[in-house]
């Protein structure tokens, strides 16, 4: 499935500049959106438990939504990096998503999303793709339906 990636390009006449947005089909590689996650990672506020993690969400339309964990003294209010992406993009009207990467500084295995990121994320693709990384470069990519075969349901 190709997605729909928009750039500018500014073409130019004697008289005037104009400016056109046109659309290409241009698939967002895995790579790119790890960079991504990894630059949203930087945003990270993990005073307690120094373990910063980032998440780049890619929807159908072509859009990434980037989160970081926020943590808060009181632990209940902290939020994950995933559960952050999906809400902003939910927030802006996005609710069909194509991917999740997601990247942790962890030395041993992957940044895998808990169970509260799992069943939010599953709320709206339970066919998600979700790939995972760590600071040495390893990386692992699973369906959501692999990481939560059995989410809550009414």
């Amino acid at each position: 499935m190709s997605l729909k990636t928009e750039r500018l390009i500014l073409l130019s006449s004697p008289r005037s500049f104009i400016l056109r947005v046109r659309k290409f089909s241009t698939p967002m590689q895995d790579t790119e959106l790890l960079q991504k996650a990894r630059e949203a990672q930087k945003n990270s506020y993990s005073p307690y438990s120094h373990f910063a993690v980032g998440a780049a969400l890619l929807t159908k339309s072509g859009r990434v939504y980037l989160g970081t964990n926020i943590e808060n003294a009181s632990y209940g209010l902290s939020l994950c990096a995933e559960r952050v992406a999906v809400f902003k993009a939910v927030s802006e009207g996005e609710k069909e998503f194509l991917k999740i990467a997601v990247v942790c500084p962890a030395s041993e295995g992957v940044c895998r999303p808990c169970g509260s990121c799992l069943q939010a994320m599953r709320e709206f693709a339970p066919d998600l793709t979700v790939i995972m990384a760590n600071a040495k470069g390893e990386q692992e990519t699973r369906t959501l339906r692999e990481l939560f075969p059995y989410p809550f349901g009414l």
